[in-house]
C-alpha cells in the first residue's frame, strides 16, 4: 500500500512537473504542489529503502526544450523550497542555526520573478552563451535569443572588477504593459493569446528565430552567479551591488535583514505594492548573505539549505459560476469548465475557470448559478476554489457529467481506474482536433504554419479526420479555406512534405501515445529502431526500459494494439513518413570517431537538419558542445559558418567538412 503510495505521487508530480516547466501549463496551484512534495518527501524518508534516482524528490523538475542544442551547467541550477507563513519562515530559521551553531545569520531578501530562469556564461568580459535552467543539470542554448534583450551587456567594460570567467544568472520575464500589446497583435492575427506574462517569455524563448523574439521586447533580473573565476563578492548583497555596477539590471527592492523578524516585515510591507509592479511576483527568495555560510550550511540533491522562497496566498475574487460547460481533449477526457462573470483577478479578468473534473466538482459541491471564489493556481490557471454556500437561493443546478460527448454525440465512460470520463468515439471532431494541434506542434512533427484556425476549417470541412489525412493533401483543399491564398496554401503543403524526414523520436512524440512524452520517445528511439519493432513490443519487455515503467509500458502496448492506429501508421508509412531511427553509423565492434570527442557545429547543413546531425554524433559517443575552446575535437562546418570558425582556426581545432561527416559516420 506505501509503495503504491508512492508510486502514484511519483507520477503526479511528474505529470504536474511537465505540465508547469516544460508546457507552461499548470492545473493545480503552487501550495498544491508543494502538498504533494512533502507527501512524497515524508513517505520516502519514512521508507528510505524505496527512494529511487529518478523520484522527483531527487532531482530539479523540468527537462531541456527541443530546437537548441543542450548545455551542462557547469555548477547545477537548484530548485528553492517554499514556504508560506511566517512560522515557516522562523523554521527554517532555525534550521540554519542548527547548521552553524553560534553564528549570527544575516539575510538578503529578493522579489522572487515570475518569470523565466536563465544562465549567461562571460570569458573575459564577453558573452560566449546563455542558456535556460532546463533540468537543473543541462539546459538548452539561447544564446542568440538572449542577445535580443538589450539591456544584457554583450560585453563588460568595467576592466579590473570583471572576473575571468562569470556565470550571471537571472530571471528572464516580460512586462504587463508588453504582455498586453503581444496578446492583442496575437488575436488580431487570429493566434491565441498567451495565459500569463511568463508563459509569454517562457514561449518567447522557444522561438528558433532570434528576429522574432527582438520583438517580443523581454526583460532580465539578475540576482546570482553560478560559476566564477576571480569573483571580488562575499557576500549576496555584495554580489547584488557588484551586478549593478558591472552593468547588469538588478532588482531595486531587495532588502538586508539582520534578523528572520525584519523579513517578516519586509514581506508583510511588499505585500503592499507587488500588485503595482510592472512585471509579475509571486513571492520574495530569502537568502543568507554570507556566501561562507552558504558554503558551510550546504545543499540537498535538490534545493540549497541556505535559501528559501516566501510564497503569497493565490489571489482570490468573488463571482458568479453561471453555467458548467465541456472541452473535450485529444484523448477524449471530457473536462468541466467553468463559465463565469467577468471578474477581475491577478491584473486580469477571468471568464473561464477549470473545475478538473467530476469528483473535484462533487467533493466541493459547486453548482450552476453558485456564487463562487475564484483563484490563479501559481497567478496562471483560474480554478474555481469554493462555492458559497450561504448565498444560495434554491434556484442552482446541481451538474452531471454527460453520457454523451457534447461534440459528437458519441458514448462516454468512466476510466476504470482514474477521476476521468472520456468520449471513447475516436472519430470525435473535438479529439481530431486536438490530435491534429499536437502532430503538428513543436518538439512534434512541427508542420510550419499548421495553427489552431486552420486545423478547425480542415476538421469542420471533412477535409482531415485522421494525421493520416494530412498527407493526401493538395493546394486546391486548401485555397478553398478563409485566409489561405495559393502562395501560403502551397507553403502549407511544402511544410507536409518536409516533416516526412522528422526523426524517428519525433514521430513517437506526434503519435500521442498517454503518458509518452519527448523524453520517453528518445529513451524508446534508442532501444527501438523502428515504428514496426516498437510496436511488437511486450509490455513486460518495456518495462525494464530505465524511464518507462509498467504505467508507460501498458499504454504503448495497448495503443499499438488499437486497429485504428495501425491503420494510420500504414497510411503514413505509405505517404513516406520516416519510421526509422537514422542508422547507426558505424558497425557494431568498430571504434566511434566521434567516441569522447567534443564537436560544435556551425552554418547551415544541406543534408542534416541540425538535430538530427547532433543526434548522430551522440549516438556514436561523441558530445555536442555551444562553443568552440581549446577542449573542442572537431567543428562540423555547414554552409555561411560563423564566428565558431574563426576560433577553431585559432585554436587549430580540426575542420570537418559535410562530406567528411559523412565519410566518418558511413553516411554516403
Amino acid at each position: 500500500m506505501m509503495e503504491h503510495r508512492i508510486d502514484e505521487l511519483r507520477r503526479i508530480i511528474r505529470r504536474h512537473e511537465r505540465l508547469y516547466y516544460i508546457e507552461n501549463a499548470p492545473e493545480i496551484s503552487d501550495y498544491e504542489f508543494d502538498r504533494l512534495m512533502k507527501e512524497l518527501d515524508q513517505l520516502e524518508k519514512d521508507n528510505p529503502h524505496l527512494i529511487t534516482p529518478d523520484s522527483p524528490t531527487q532531482r530539479v523538475g523540468g527537462a531541456p526544450l527541443e530546437g537548441f542544442e543542450t548545455i551542462e551547467h557547469r555548477v547545477p541550477m537548484l530548485s528553492i523550497d517554499n514556504t508560506y507563513s511566517a512560522d515557516e519562515l522562523h523554521e527554517f530559521d532555525s534550521r540554519l542555526g542548527r547548521l552553524l551553531p553560534g553564528e549570527a545569520v544575516a539575510y538578503v531578501v529578493e522579489p522572487k520573478i515570475d518569470g523565466v530562469a536563465v544562465a549567461l556564461w562571460y570569458e573575459n568580459g564577453a558573452l560566449v552563451r546563455g542558456a535556460t535552467r532546463g533540468d537543473g543539470l543541462r539546459g538548452d542554448d539561447i544564446t542568440a535569443n538572449l542577445k535580443t534583450v538589450r539591456e544584457l551587456p554583450l560585453q563588460i567594460e568595467d576592466g579590473d572588477r570583471v572576473p575571468a570567467v562569470l556565470e550571471v544568472r537571472g530571471e528572464m520575464y516580460m512586462s504587463r504593459p508588453e504582455f498586453d500589446r503581444l496578446n492583442r497583435e496575437r488575436e488580431a492575427e487570429g493566434e491565441p493569446p498567451f495565459a500569463n506574462p511568463r508563459n509569454a517569455a517562457a514561449g518567447s524563448l522557444k522561438l528558433l528565430d532570434s528576429r522574432q523574439v527582438a520583438r517580443r521586447r523581454l526583460q532580465m533580473f539578475c540576482y546570482g552567479v553560478g560559476y566564477a573565476e576571480g569573483l571580488d563578492a562575499t557576500s549576496q548583497s555584495e554580489l547584488l551591488r557588484l551586478l549593478a555596477e558591472l552593468g547588469f539590471k538588478t532588482n531595486r527592492h531587495w532588502r538586508s535583514c539582520k534578523t528572520i523578524d525584519e523579513v517578516i516585515e519586509v514581506c508583510d510591507e511588499f505585500s503592499r505594492i507587488r500588485g503595482e509592479l510592472e512585471y509579475g511576483v509571486d513571492g520574495l527568495v530569502v537568502k543568507v548573505d554570507s556566501f561562507d555560510q552558504q558554503r558551510r550550511a550546504g545543499a540537498t540533491s535538490k534545493a540549497p539549505r541556505w535559501a528559501i522562497s516566501f510564497k503569497y496566498p493565490a489571489e482570490q475574487a468573488k463571482t458568479r459560476l453561471n453555467k458548467i460547460t465541456i472541452q473535450v481533449g485529444r484523448t477524449g477526457v471530457l473536462t468541466p469548465v467553468a463559465n463565469l462573470e467577468p471578474v477581475l483577478l491577478a491584473g486580469t479578468t477571468v471568464k473561464r475557470a477549470t473545475l478538473h473534473n467530476a469528483d473535484y466538482i462533487e467533493q466541493k459541491d459547486i453548482r450552476e448559478g453558485d456564487a463562487v471564489i475564484v483563484e490563479k493556481a501559481g497567478e496562471i490557471i483560474p480554478q474555481v476554489v469554493e462555492s458559497i454556500m450561504d448565498e444560495r437561493t434554491g434556484a442552482e443546478v446541481l451538474f452531471r457529467m454527460p453520457e454523451q460527448c457534447p461534440v459528437c454525440k458519441g458514448p462516454v465512460v468512466r476510466d476504470t481506474d482514474g477521476a476521468y470520463n472520456r468520449c471513447t468515439n475516436p472519430s470525435c471532431p473535438a479529439q481530431i482536433k486536438a490530435r491534429l494541434k499536437h502532430y503538428a506542434g513543436r518538439g512534434a512533427i512541427e508542420i510550419e504554419g499548421m495553427g489552431s484556425a486552420l486545423i478547425e476549417q480542415l476538421v469542420d470541412r471533412g477535409l482531415v479526420r485522421d494525421i493520416a489525412d494530412l498527407y493526401d493533401l493538395k493546394v486546391g483543399d486548401l485555397t478553398q479555406l478563409e485566409k489561405m491564398a495559393d502562395k501560403s496554401s502551397a507553403n502549407i503543403v511544402n511544410a507536409i512534405e518536409r516533416s516526412k524526414e522528422r526523426a524517428l523520436h519525433r514521430l513517437i512524440h506526434a503519435l500521442g501515445i498517454a503518458n509518452v512524452g519527448i523524453t520517453a520517445a528518445h529513451t524508446l528511439e534508442r532501444c527501438y529502431e523502428s515504428i514496426d519493432e516498437l510496436s511488437q513490443a511486450t509490455p513486460e519487455e518495456l518495462a525494464q526500459i530505465n524511464e518507462i515503467g509498467p504505467v508507460i509500458a501498458q499504454s504503448i502496448a495497448a495503443f499499438f494494439n488499437n486497429e485504428k492506429v495501425r491503420r494510420t501508421i500504414e497510411r503514413l508509412r505509405n505517404a513516406g513518413v520516416n519510421m526509422r531511427r537514422a542508422p547507426r553509423a558505424v558497425p557494431a565492434g568498430v571504434e566511434s570517431p566521434f567516441a569522447q570527442k567534443t564537436v560544435v557545429l556551425t552554418g547551415k547543413l544541406e543534408k542534416y537538419a541540425r538535430k538530427d546531425a547532433e543526434e548522430i554524433i551522440r549516438r556514436l559517443g561523441g558530445k555536442v558542445a555551444s562553443s568552440v575552446s581549446k577542449k573542442t575535437d572537431y567543428v562540423l562546418a555547414g554552409a555561411e559558418p560563423g564566428s565558431k570558425l574563426t576560433k577553431a582556426q585559432q585554436l587549430d581545432v580540426t575542420i570537418i567538412s559535410e562530406a567528411e561527416f559523412d565519410d566518418m559516420t558511413g553516411q554516403t
